[in-house]
């Protein structure tokens, strides 16, 4: 009899015990959904905030901001007046932007003799749309038309022979940026370099057809 006694005062002293550590269990687990639930109001407030600023600072824009589209502007090592610089030391860049929407676009550089060069397309949200460099390139000579699915229906069919030769580059958004970049591995290749850059173009298709577009 005792020990039952004995044992129901026990177990009565441990649940008494036990009181305190579930409840302290249970408001330690509600602060931390509390706290979750504040953090992440918190979070989704400053990306709200935040996308203006972003939208306002992303590639395509800053390209933009360097002047009038289908037209390629050097990169300097320092950020100039768009926030652009070129990301390497020993590689120069000149970007240009563009819009397909009456029309394809031609960018074209004749290789001069530098030791590589590389051609990146993006969309305006800064995806990857195409790219190309020296080695795969048809005699290392840049020559590529970004057209709309449309529009490159439209060429393949005719083919016009200012085009027969060059790359044709189906993009499904119409506004865009390229990235052209060549390796400056000394000195002695800046001037071969600067040339090729210099003259390079990012223009506007004209082709007599193009109305069909």
């Amino acid at each position: 009899m005792s020990r039952r006694l004995g044992f129901r005062r026990l177990r009565s002293v441990s649940s008494r015990a036990a009181e305190p550590v579930s409840r302290g269990f249970a408001l330690k687990a509600l602060l931390a959904v509390i706290t979750g639930l504040i953090g992440a109001a918190l979070l989704h407030l400053i990306i709200v905030l935040a996308l203006p600023s972003f939208s306002e600072r992303d590639a395509y824009t800053r390209v933009l901001a360097e002047g009038e589209i289908f037209r390629f502007y050097r990169l300097g090592e320092k950020p100039d007046r768009a926030g652009l610089a070129k990301d390497d030391p020993f590689v120069d860049a000149t970007v240009c932007a563009f819009d397909i929407s009456d029309g394809p676009v031609r960018l074209t550089a004749a290789n001069g003799g530098v030791p590589f060069w590389s051609l990146g397309v993006y969309d305006q949200s800064s995806n990857e749309v195409f790219s190309i460099n020296d080695r795969t390139s048809a005699g290392g000579v840049l020559d590529v038309v970004i057209a709309s699915p449309a529009q490159t229906t439209a060429l393949r069919k005719a083919l016009p022979q200012a085009v027969s030769q060059s790359i044709l580059v189906e993009a499904k958004e119409a506004a865009g940026y390229a990235v052209l970049r060549s390796l400056v591995p000394q000195p002695s290749f800046a001037g071969i370099v600067s040339q090729f850059l210099n003259q390079a173009t990012c223009a506007p298709f004209e082709w007599r057809s193009r109305s069909r577009f």
